[in-house]
Parts: structure tokens; sequence; C-alpha cells
């Protein structure tokens, strides 16, 4: 199904969504090109939250591409399987909503929902393949 190899590339762009807040939050304190590491600490608190919400989208990228990938080559034909995809996509792109706006218990049941969604679609490639 192709859903999962298009949920991958929805995942990617979701990665950088993030990152647009703290561009803005950037331009604002002044954008040192020669040390834009050394400029976390001048940022507002919500465009640190921003970086770590990119940085931790890196994080959940890696694990749900291999279980979008798996349920793509072995064919995985299922509803809830395609749901799961959609699910995680939803709950990544509120994840860093969330963290953004400094609400951790939402953003920690996005997180969840996104484990759960990849957790999915590993069980089903799996539950295929054995079958």
């Amino acid at each position: 199904m192709a859903i999962f190899l298009y949920s991958i590339v929805a995942a990617v762009v979701l990665i950088y969504l993030p990152f647009l807040v703290v561009g803005y939050a950037r331009a604002r304190v002044g954008y040192d090109t020669s040390a834009p590491r050394a400029m976390f600490d001048k940022l507002p608190p919500y465009a640190q939250r921003a970086t770590w919400a990119h940085q931790n989208s890196f994080e959940g990228f890696m694990i749900f591409s291999a279980a979008a990938l798996m349920a793509y080559v072995t064919k995985v034909n299922s509803t809830i399987a395609v749901y799961a995809a959609i699910a995680y996509l939803v709950a990544r792109l509120l994840y860093s909503v969330f963290y953004i706006l400094n609400i951790p218990l939402l953003r920690s049941l996005m997180f969840a929902i996104g484990s759960l969604s990849y957790a999915t679609l590993f069980y089903f490639s799996i539950i295929q393949v054995s079958s």
C-alpha cells in the first residue's frame, strides 16, 4: 500500500515544521550565521521548546520510517495499519504543537499515541510475514 510510503514523506515534512518557529525566533533575536548553535540560550522559551521538538522528530522518524517501510515491504493490507500510519502523523503534528505551547501532559499523550502507532505497524508486519 502506497499510503505507507506517503506517510514517510509526510513525516519528513513534520520534522521541519517546528524549525519554522525556531527560524522565526532566530530572526527576531538577530541570527548569527557564525555561531547558530550558540544562539540557543538567547532564544525565547517557546523557540527552545521548538528546537527540542524538532530534534525529537528526527528520533521518532527513524522508528516510524522503519515500521512504515516494513509494512510496505511485507504488503500489509489492513485498515488498522493505515489508520496507525495516519494516527502517527497527526500525533507528531500535535506533539510539536503541544511541546511549543508547553503543555506536557498532552505532549506526552501524543508521544504515546505515536509510539503505539509504529508498534502497530511493526505488529502487522510481523503477522503478515508469519502467515
